[in-house]
């Protein structure tokens, strides 16, 4: 049994002579088993992250001062693993998954381990950013090696494991992360990472085998300058989108020059690319019309995602009434419907196909999207989780099906760039999501309550006092009016499709796959 490990394909071979998934992941079911519980523990550290973090706020601003700043402690994070998904992609194609997910997991667990170490903010921001330059990684690849290790019609059960993963995440997280904060310590949430990233990287260490490489051919080069400008051109542009009208007005110097540097990168970053014999991010993810719709599908729900997210929350406590904890109830119900959608959306695109399924998720949230500002005012909590219920179901229908059948049309030596691209999609429509539908909630407040009023100094003020009804009903469409843009971004992700997409996938089919 020692000598059984789990082979995934060459990238050296044409895609003529790509083995089949089946045959890749056919080497011992025990072995394999032990490589997708390392993938599980290892999506785990990246969807954890963030949820445990943000209960533990208080506890380290309270130690280490730094509140003005510490929402760094996310956007930082965010902005690298953002930036880092079509690199490390690239470099999973050139030079295997297992060595690019080792190294970014390490280089997680290094980030943790300082930022438990941290002595004031600065440094942990510095050392979350450090975080996220692995947690880069952890996203992309993992999910890049679960296509490697089933063939098409059992890749809906490994995404749904992850689904799962993810979902558990949502719900644990806070709860994990209040109870280390308030019985143990606010650097054990970091600390925590390090037996559980140390299993997934003996896992992967001792069970994933990936076939010797054939090295008489040219030395693969890495395009460095085009990795360097990738970071720099995500990094201004995402840090003028987190920051721009919060720590500067939109129409400021601070903001255009931001942008205007983020824009010369981004001619930059073409010139580069254009130029590069093995290009970070290759002009055929643009060019071929299924991976160019499902990243602008994805894209727009990533931009959707913010609604419910960022808002719900605040509208469940201020407008409802609810406790954190029930307001936190009300959001985390789509968890629980998203991974089972999931996982069922196999019969479904088997039936119709990929884009056709995906076309039914998509349609059907946005008409979801579109009932949430016709609830009764102010209403009952029953509302609104029922809608959140059918929510997760929605997007498991259009999400899942997308990502499978993306990883299914291309070859070994591609599937980590093409993985990595919708992936990056989806995390930047969330940046963009976050700033466009705060601009739109704070001006609906403004108009509402007259003055400059937002919605984080409403809310904070809402903490002591109780709600004039004035208040409530600004804060209800405000949130209503983040809803119909969720609604329209939901719409655009059903056209790109239509349009774009073509009816059936050009699957790269294994042995016994169908295509859809």
């Amino acid at each position: 049994m020692h000598g059984e490990r789990t082979r995934v394909g060459s990238s050296r071979r044409t895609k003529s002579a790509i083995p089949s998934a089946a045959q890749s992941a056919g080497a011992g079911t025990e072995k394999r088993g032990a490589v997708v519980a390392a993938l599980m523990l290892a999506m785990a550290l990246a969807a954890l992250d963030s949820t445990i973090v943000s209960t533990a706020v208080p506890q380290i601003v309270g130690d280490l001062g730094g509140f003005s700043v510490f929402s760094w402690l996310f956007s930082g994070y965010l902005l690298a693993v953002t930036v880092t998904l079509p690199v490390y992609g690239k470099l999973s194609d050139t030079f295997g998954r297992k060595p690019v997910l080792i190294a970014g997991a390490a280089l997680f667990l290094l980030g943790s381990l300082l930022c438990a170490l941290a002595w004031n903010m600065g440094a942990l921001i510095a050392f979350r950013i450090v975080q996220g330059l692995g947690g880069g990684a952890l996203q992309g690849t993992v999910q890049t090696l679960a296509a490697d290790l089933y063939p098409l019609e059992q890749r809906p059960r490994i995404q749904a494991k992850l689904s799962t993963v993810w979902a558990t995440s949502a719900v644990a997280g806070p709860a994990v992360g209040g109870v280390l904060a308030a019985y143990a310590d606010w650097r054990w949430i970091f600390l925590v990472n390090l037996p559980v990233g140390a299993v997934a990287m003996w896992l992967l260490a001792r069970h994933l085998h990936e076939p010797q490489r054939d090295t008489s051919g040219p030395r693969p080069r890495i395009d460095w300058s085009g990795a360097l400008a990738v970071f720099a051109c995500g990094g201004v542009l995402l840090t003028a989108l987190v920051q721009g009208g919060v720590a500067w007005p939109w129409l400021s110097a601070p903001s255009t020059a931001f942008f205007g540097t983020g824009l010369a990168l981004v001619f930059l970053v073409v010139v580069i690319e254009r130029r590069a014999a093995e290009p970070i991010i290759p002009g055929w993810v643009w060019r071929r019309p299924t991976i160019a719709a499902v990243n602008l599908a994805l894209g727009a729900l990533g931009l959707l995602m913010v609604a419910p997210t960022v808002f719900l929350p605040t509208y469940a406590q201020s407008v409802l009434g609810l406790a954190p904890i029930a307001a936190g109830f009300v959001l985390s119900v789509w968890t629980l419907s998203w991974p089972v959608s999931a996982a069922l959306s196999q019969h479904v695109y088997r039936r119709i196909g990929f884009r056709n399924t995906a076309m039914l998720g998509i349609g059907t949230a946005t008409l979801i999207l579109l009932a949430f500002p016709f609830l009764p005012y102010p209403g009952s909590a029953w509302q609104p989780t029922l809608l959140m219920l059918l929510l997760g179901g929605a997007l498991g229908l259009f999400q899942l099906p997308l990502i499978i059948g993306v990883q299914s049309t291309v070859g070994w030596s591609e599937r980590g760039t093409a993985t990595a691209s919708v992936l990056f999609c989806r995390q930047t429509g969330q940046t963009i999501g976050a700033a466009l539908f705060g601009a739109v909630a704070n001006g609906v407040l403004a108009s509402r309550l007259g003055g400059a009023s937002d919605l984080d100094s409403v809310t904070r003020a809402l903490d002591s006092t109780a709600a004039p009804e004035a208040t409530r009903r600004a804060i209800a469409d405000a949130v209503h009016a983040v809803y119909f843009g969720a609604a329209g971004a939901a719409a655009l992700a059903f056209v790109a499709l239509l349009v774009l997409a073509p009816r059936r996938f050009p699957v790269l089919k294994d042995p016994g796959d169908s295509g859809s």
